[in-house]
């Protein structure tokens, strides 16, 4: 019997679904408990704190010398030193011993000479001098620290010293994290290759990690399957246990096999199914028996915007404080952003700053692309009000990642190959995480008009002349006339026809594209591989249109190499070491120079010294090798 498939019950807008959400759970706080101050770091103070002892508890020492009664000492000079008895009037003390009995200061050592029983004292001391007194740092039983006051490495120390060894705090919230779904395998059990239909389980562990991150505490369930009764069990069992807050992992859509939904719905108040926020939109909240449960969405990057939005400022709301402020930048769109009316979208950018403004460029990948975070910097929020932001406009993009490192980024654009990832790599770990390189994969063509527009610091190039079979000079000459620029040769590589192992196809060359049963994967329009493929189709009398796939567009080799690898298409041409990662058999098309191209304002930056210091010593040179397709005769050289 087929299965019906469910609708959205009413999408919220998201300051309406938090509106809905927090004012359900708007007063829900931990109960208190008493730990030990060791373990109280990060922790909210339910009370004020009262010092038991004080600090100093006694009059001490402040440095090494002799101590003195200070009036033995006002005629004291250089010229006209004043002489005492060593042991009764003047008694030698070390840093932190408790000043003797008739003393009131004490007289650096190097300020005295002692002869015999006799000690010269050339200085004067006013009372208490070098001394610290009884209750200088704290005084029993005045107010130590604050009531909701969090706890710091340095407020350990204090508490310690004024005789405080509890105190009474916040629980930490405790989270229970339900995945669901029959295809879905820890990665601990899968086996390589992965079986078709295999999703593996990474988003627990994901919000397992940003539980801890917001001081809580989480427990990862094994998987559940796509059974109603076996969801519902184990949010009950939760409920049960007593958790504070339940996460349910996927099955929160409008898919035959969402279950989530009804079953939150018959088991307390279904609050919100699916909000207008992409990604995010098939989050769930309920409240079950006064205890909140959100449904997070199975794609990871809708489950980090939900828990985001959600789950982060509840569970520092539930321990009595509020979620920290995302840091924010003011940064100008690299590129169009467009986007739906009456959708808030979460679009991840990379960010540098190039010249006096910060930029932003836009990453491309679904819902489902954790990459895009792995690679983001931040996020740009898009009101569901408008429809998107154009080239050049300034906009706020919430940071992931401290906004001083936006100042050691070197923004790359353009053409992609695998040499890039490994100078990023390298550059990070020369500098020591001080330096390193964000880069945005649009074409050849789009990293030299990024150039132009001042918004990369260089470009990855290989266009072909078709005229004279040179590279990147004539395209630079038409499109780069702001500033001067150098061209860099970073390698040469072979492009080609990356082919499924054994080419079962039995693909020869650039006419066997034309074939109907040849499904073809190409990259994008302006890139470097695409100008050199309709320059071999032209040579070659062969019509795109006639092409198979022709219109099936990726903007990375790699991408292309999947694509290849994976069935999804037959041939793709690109670059010799992507076919050699993923063990593809290669034709051979065209050798090609692989250039960067910089303006040449950057070149005594700091940052771009490190980068061309780099990639002309020799292990780069071996690890480019490694890679194999490479050469690097030329790697290094500024081409005139």
């Amino acid at each position: 019997m087929k299965r019906k498939r469910q609708t959205y019950r009413n999408l919220k807008p998201l300051h309406e679904a938090q509106d809905i959400f927090f004012s359900r759970f708007g007063n829900c706080r931990m109960e208190t408990e008493t730990i030990p101050v060791r373990q109280a770091l990060g922790r909210l103070l339910v009370a004020p704190v009262h010092a038991m002892r004080s600090v100093p508890a006694y009059n001490a020492a402040a440095v090494d010398g002799m101590a003195v009664r200070a009036a033995a000492t006002f005629s004291a000079f250089p010229e006209t030193p004043v002489f005492l008895s060593t042991g009764s009037e003047a008694i030698q003390v070390d840093t932190g011993d408790p000043l003797p009995d008739g003393t009131d200061a004490v007289v650096m050592i190097e300020k005295i000479e002692v002869s015999g029983d006799r000690c010269e004292i050339r200085e004067s001391v006013y009372p208490w001098q070098n001394v610290r007194k009884t209750g200088e740092d704290i005084v029993r039983g005045e107010i130590l620290l604050p009531a909701y006051h969090k706890i710091r490495a340095y407020d350990q120390g204090a508490l310690l010293a004024a005789g405080i060894l509890s105190v009474r705090v916040f629980r930490k919230p405790q989270v229970l994290i339900i995945p669901s779904g029959d295809e879905i395998l820890p990665p601990e059990e899968a086996e390589d290759p992965i079986k078709p239909g295999v999703i593996l389980e990474i988003n627990g562990q994901v919000l397992s990690s940003m539980v801890s991150e917001c001081g809580a505490e989480s427990v990862l369930m094994d998987v559940v399957p796509d059974d109603p009764g076996k969801i519902r069990n184990a949010i009950v069992s939760g409920l049960e246990k007593g958790y504070d807050l339940i996460l349910t992992i996927a099955g929160s859509s409008a898919g035959t096999e969402d279950f989530t939904p009804n079953v939150l719905a018959e088991l307390g108040e279904l609050l919100v199914h699916g909000i207008t926020v992409m990604p995010g939109k098939p989050t769930l909240l309920a409240a079950i028996k006064d205890r909140p449960v959100v449904g997070i969405p199975g794609y990871p990057v809708s489950a980090v915007i939900s828990f985001r939005e959600f789950v982060r400022p509840l569970l520092f709301q539930m321990q009595g404080m509020k979620a920290p402020e995302h840091e924010t930048v003011e940064a100008f769109l690299g590129r169009k952003l467009p986007s739906k009316p009456g959708l808030e979208e979460h679009v991840r950018v990379i960010l540098g700053k190039v010249g006096d403004r910060a930029v932003a460029i836009p990453l491309s990948g679904g819902a489902g692309m954790m990459t895009s975070l792995v690679r983001a910097d931040g996020i740009l929020r898009i009101a569901p009000e408008i429809s998107g932001y154009s080239e050049n406009e300034k906009a706020t993009v919430e940071l992931l990642t401290p906004k001083r490192q936006l100042q050691n980024r070197l923004l790359v654009i353009g053409s992609h190959d695998l040499t890039i990832d490994l100078l990023a790599s390298a550059v990070k770990e020369k500098s020591e995480g001080r330096i390193t390189i964000s880069s945005s994969n649009i074409g050849s063509m789009g990293g030299l008009i990024a150039i132009e527009k001042g918004i990369a610091h260089l470009a990855g190039s290989h266009l072909l002349d078709t005229e004279t079979g040179d590279y990147n000079r004539s395209y630079i000459q038409r499109l780069i006339t702001r500033a001067p620029v150098i061209l860099l040769t970073l390698v040469h590589r072979w492009q080609g026809f990356m082919i499924a192992k054994g080419n079962p196809k039995n693909v020869r060359g650039i006419e066997d594209l034309a074939r109907s049963e040849i499904e073809f994967i190409n990259r994008q329009a302006g890139s470097g591989t695409r100008i050199l493929l309709d320059y071999e189709l032209q040579k070659a009398g062969i019509d795109p249109k006639s092409i198979p796939g022709y219109r099936s567009e990726e903007y990375t080799h790699m991408s292309i190499a999947m694509a290849v690898a994976s069935g999804r298409a037959d041939v793709g041409l690109g670059i010799l070491a992507s076919a050699k990662a993923l063990d593809l058999d290669f034709i051979p098309i065209s050798r090609e120079r692989y250039d960067l191209v910089i303006p040449e304002s950057f070149l005594h930056d700091e940052r771009m010294e490190l980068l061309l210091e780099i990639i002309r010593s020799q292990r780069f040179i071996e690890q480019v090798l490694g890679l194999g397709g490479y050469e690097v005769e030329e790697t290094g050289t500024i081409k005139k």
